[in-house]
């Protein structure tokens, strides 16, 4: 069965991460990808220090299931030939400089004379225009900005980023959302993307506080969240744990499980309320029960309870993990004749298995794509 998206043909002129994963999820969904490289090629064919063959890990990780070819955009010839792809594409991603955008022609408003219908996605720090359209960023600068490592780690330890790249994978997951909005609308346009937006957006309930009632909400000890109590991790005989608890008939099951039942009817620990007023002294008590198991142990006891809890793994931990397994997440690019794994899409669709395939050669698919192309 064909995918969700087979018969759109998108263009990708990206780099680095936003951008590609962007491409990554529509080319998973059976989109066709073409990314236009430099001649030098993205730079991410050379971040990693990690090579499985002629793929970059890095690369390889965000580039499955396209097509590469090389144009020079600066050029005539590379300018031509971008403008019959744009004929016959429904889309195009793009997070380079807001300057570069421009300079390269690759907006709607530049575009629209080979296809009224095309859309046009800029994936970018801080918007297409404005006055900060043309500041540098990346990842760990947004995160500084929008307060997410001033949210993150301890008190008492410096701000923290988080430990992945979540600015760049969750604005290219809003560009996916963009351009695939305007695809089913049906009319072409320009679709502005900013990395800051993306996060400050996901700083929702955070934000809302501070904006409608003042509230500063700083760091706290061993990722605790602000409102639910307890919500966070502990640590016990062995390994760390995650404990989150929202509804009251929960949290009674786990003071009965961690034999410590007279906590239900305590006027300082019976209600959510209650706990998030005597934060201290309640984490306290529940730090010093659950020292007498083992994460494992308190996962084994309270999941059949439907208490939420789970040990703190690490990423190599669930990658080999049953559950991982279990959703098929791990999975092989191409014929398996090259051992080059990958984490799967996460989009699961009835009848639909995607294609993994080897992410693209640099230039490959030249004569496929740009075959017909005048130069």
């Amino acid at each position: 069965m064909s995918g969700p998206l087979s018969g759109l043909r998108i263009i990708e002129v990206g780099h680095m991460l936003a951008g590609p994963y962007c491409g990554l999820l529509l080319a998973d969904m059976g989109a066709e990808i073409i990314k236009i490289e430099p001649p030098e090629g993205d730079i991410a064919r050379s971040v990693s220090p990690h090579f499985i063959g002629p793929h970059n890990a890095y690369f390889a990780s965000l580039n499955r299931n396209k097509k590469s070819v090389v144009i020079d955009l600066a050029s005539d010839a590379g300018r031509a030939q971008l403008e019959e792809l744009v004929g016959r594409s429904q889309a195009l991603i793009t997070n380079l400089r807001p300057s570069a955008i421009k300079k390269l022609g690759l907006t709607y408003s530049n575009l629209r004379q080979w296809n009224e219908r095309i859309v046009c996605v800029a994936l970018t720090g801080y918007g297409l225009d404005g006055p900060y359209a043309e500041n540098p960023a990346y990842d760990y600068v947004i995160q500084a900005l929008t307060g997410v490592m001033a949210l993150t780690g301890d008190p008492s330890a410096p701000p923290t980023k988080a430990g992945y790249s979540a600015v760049d994978n969750s604005a290219g997951l809003v560009a996916a959302m963009g351009l695939l909005a305007k695809i089913v609308e049906g009319k072409g346009g320009q679709v502005d993307v900013a990395m800051y937006d993306v996060m400050l957006s996901q700083l929702n309930y955070l934000a809302g506080a501070a904006l409608n009632t003042g509230e500063v909400v700083g760091r706290l000890a061993n990722s605790s969240h602000p409102y639910v109590v307890p919500a966070q991790i502990f640590p016990t005989a062995d390994g760390w744990l995650t404990l989150f608890i929202t509804h009251d008939k929960f949290w009674q099951k786990f003071c009965r499980e961690a034999g410590r039942p007279q906590w239900i009817d305590d006027p300082q620990f019976a209600t959510m309320a209650s706990r998030r007023q005597s934060r201290a002294v309640v984490l306290a008590a529940i730090g010093e029960a659950l020292m007498t198991a083992t994460a494992a142990e308190w996962v084994r006891r309270l999941a059949p309870l439907g208490v939420v809890a789970a040990e703190v793994g690490s990423l190599q931990q669930a990658l080999a993990s049953d559950l991982t397994r279990s959703r098929d997440m791990v999975v092989t690019l191409g014929d398996s004749a090259q051992p080059l794994r990958a984490v799967a899409s996460p989009l699961k669709f009835d009848g639909f298995t995607p294609r993994y395939g080897l992410p693209p050669l640099l230039d490959e698919h030249h004569d496929e794509v740009l075959g017909k192309v005048p130069v």
